[in-house]
C-alpha cells in the first residue's frame, strides 16, 4: 500500500495552515483576493511588484495549464484514482499558492504610498 511521504505531509500542513490564516479577523476575504489577482498579474508582468517573480508566475500558469489540459484526462481513464490524484495535488498547490500570493500582494499594495490627483485651485 502506498504511502504519503514527509514532503506531501509538510505541503498539505501548509495548505491547512494558509487556509485557516485565510479565515482571522483581518484577513482579505476571497471578494478582495480574487479582485486582487489581476492587479497582481499587471504588477509582476510590468516589474511593478517585485515579489512575485517570473519564475513563480510560470509555475502558477503552469499548473494551471496542467489543470484544464484535456491530455490529463487519459490517465484518469485509465488509472481513476491515480488521475484524479494528482489533479488534487496540483490543485491543492495552486490553491495554497494563490492563497499566499494575494496576501502577500494585498499587503504590499496597503504599504504603497497612496497618490492622490488633485486640481490645481
Amino acid at each position: 500500500m502506498p504511502t504519503i511521504g514527509p514532503r506531501r505531509i509538510a505541503a498539505f500542513t501548509a495548505l491547512g495552515r494558509v487556509l485557516v490564516s485565510g479565515l482571522r479577523p483581518g484577513a482579505p476575504g476571497f471578494g478582495d483576493r480574487l479582485r486582487s489577482v489581476p492587479r497582481m498579474l499587471r504588477g509582476a508582468v510590468s516589474g511593478r511588484y517585485p515579489d512575485l517573480t517570473r519564475g513563480r508566475l510560470g509555475l502558477l500558469l503552469l499548473a494551471l495549464a496542467y489543470l484544464v489540459s484535456p491530455i490529463d484526462l487519459v490517465p484518469e481513464a485509465f488509472l481513476a484514482l491515480l488521475g484524479i490524484g494528482d489533479d488534487v495535488i496540483v490543485a491543492a498547490w495552486l490553491g495554497g499558492a494563490v492563497l499566499v500570493e494575494t496576501e502577500r500582494f494585498l499587503a504590499w499594495e496597503r504599504s504603497q504610498p497612496a497618490v492622490v490627483d488633485q486640481q490645481p485651485a
